[in-house]
């Protein structure tokens, strides 16, 4: 969920300190930003309470990245 990645680096949040206020390590945030990997449906609302933005915005569809 690239969504994640920039929410967190808008607000100028490292992956550490999302990990730790979530209580997990960095390597989890890594997956839940680039492998596809979501966060468990109870930890999304809190997850996009601390980012300052909607569950709907977490799950946005990411835009299409043009081939070249």
């Amino acid at each position: 969920m690239e969504s994640i990645k920039r929410y967190r680096e808008e607000r100028g949040i490292k992956q550490i300190e999302l990990a730790a206020h979530f209580g997990v390590s960095q390597p989890t945030v890594v997956r839940w930003e680039k492998e596809g990997v979501y966060p468990p449906c109870q930890v999304m609302p809190k997850l996009a309470a601390f980012l300052g933005c909607t569950t709907d915005d977490l799950h946005a569809a990411e835009p299409e990245k043009e081939a070249g």
